[in-house]
């Protein structure tokens, strides 16, 4: 069986697809990947064919940002949705080509399902966060604002209803264009045509659980982890063995002030710990050359994690989860999308702490937060939670693919 397997997104979105690919290629199959131009390398590097989808990630959400971001657009924000949906079901369309199934990950697979229909092929819709499919009890993720995570059902789902018009405004009449030139009748609700009403949810149901509803029927196979057995370079080592585990401080591919690797560090020396500091997309630099910070690029979080006293970063699936499985406590700082969420679930959990949101931090606030997030209790929490994890998510999701189309 051949497999299209795409995700438009950043490194978090990217990652669990190669986890998948690489279980379904020990099953005995081959799967492809469509994604950004910035993971092809990457992708390739594991044998697995990529073709690149989208512009370069990082010069759109990477670097530092000093003053108050300018926002784009309705206009503006309307020919990035156009271009998106044509673009999608051009490349989409050339990388389903022999293939006997497409599974579409993340909320922004517009043309995808179109794609497998005109093909007449199986077609797979995988969130990887509950907040992404529509239910009343969360409301939906927003990418350039959020809601509050604590709401009364009815204005949840008022919310809802507001974000599927939102959809079909937005994408609507492109998409039915161009599901018109390949001979498909149009479509009236843009987000239920693209998430179908059997969505698979890629995210652990302890950490995430899924919520069905009368309208939509959730199989959750627990989050996509990609097996990783590099070393971590050897002056991260050194600096791990050299004294006291750290706090990690890290943003992934989100944007950061030019005052964040101060407040990290600050934070971090207010409570006399040391910190790495990771670069990530917007480059973080240390402040000084004092030897109780370090600053590292993409580094193995699976072996880096179990080795620091807690886990500062922005909220996406992939980190939060991972620093879950080490049984580490976190603080997030959410930057937009379903990071509110992951910040609302590990404040519930009681494994962390969700502080402010990026533009609102100071050292002061940070340290408060890593204070409470440090204290014995939340520790041990962690610790025990940890161990519920379900770590089989990809070999679940390949093994159940296989069980059904294969």
């Amino acid at each position: 069986m051949k497999i299209l397997l795409s995700s438009i997104g950043s490194r978090g979105d990217v990652q669990p697809i190669l986890a998948l690919a690489l279980e379904l290629r020990a099953l005995g199959h081959v799967a492809r990947l469509c994604a950004a131009p910035n993971f092809k390398e990457w992708i390739e590097s594991y044998g697995i064919e990529c073709i690149p989808i989208g512009p370069d990630l990082k010069k759109l959400t990477g670097g530092i940002v000093t003053g108050k971001p300018v926002l784009p657009s309705k206009e503006q924000l309307q020919k990035l949705a156009d271009e998106s949906v044509r673009t999608q079901f051009q490349v989409i369309g050339e990388a389903a080509r022999g293939c006997d199934l497409v599974l579409a990950a993340g909320a922004l697979q517009l043309a995808t399902r179109s794609i497998a229909e005109a093909r007449n092929i199986p077609y797979i819709f995988a969130a990887y966060c509950p907040a992404i499919l529509p239910s009343p009890k969360y409301p939906p993720a927003k990418m350039l604002f959020h809601h509050s995570q604590s709401q009364p059902e009815e204005v949840i789902q008022q919310l809802w209803k507001e974000d599927e018009l939102e959809f079909n405004v937005r994408f609507g009449a492109t998409l039915n264009a161009e599901r018109a030139k390949l001979g498909l009748s149009p479509v009236s609700s843009v987000r239920s045509y693209m998430f179908t009403d059997h969505p698979w949810l890629a995210a652990d149901a302890t950490l995430a659980p899924a919520y069905p509803t009368a309208d939509m029927q959730i199989f959750q196979t627990g989050a996509w982890f990609l097996p990783d057995s590099a070393p971590l370079p050897d002056d991260l080592e050194a600096f791990l063995t050299d004294g006291d585990p750290p706090i990690y401080f890290g943003f992934g591919s989100m944007r950061a002030s030019d005052q964040t690797s101060r407040i990290f560090i600050e934070a971090a020396r207010t409570l006399g710990r040391r910190a790495i500091i990771s670069q990530g997309w917007a480059n973080l630099e240390l402040i000084d050359a004092a030897k109780d910070c370090i600053a590292i690029g993409d580094v193995n979080h699976k072996k880096l994690f179990p080795r620091v006293a807690a886990i500062v970063h922005h909220g996406g699936a992939g980190t939060t989860s991972t620093a879950a499985c080490a049984g580490k406590p976190q603080v997030i700082i959410p930057h937009n999308y379903d990071q509110f969420y992951w910040g609302q679930r590990v404040n519930e959990l009681k494994i962390g702490v969700s502080d402010s949101a990026r533009d609102d931090i100071t050292a002061n606030s940070l340290a408060e937060a890593l204070h409470t997030c440090l204290k014995p209790e939340m520790t041990t929490r962690a610790e025990t939670l940890s161990k519920r994890i379900e770590l089989r998510g990809a070999k679940i999701a390949a093994e159940r693919l296989v069980e059904d189309f294969g």
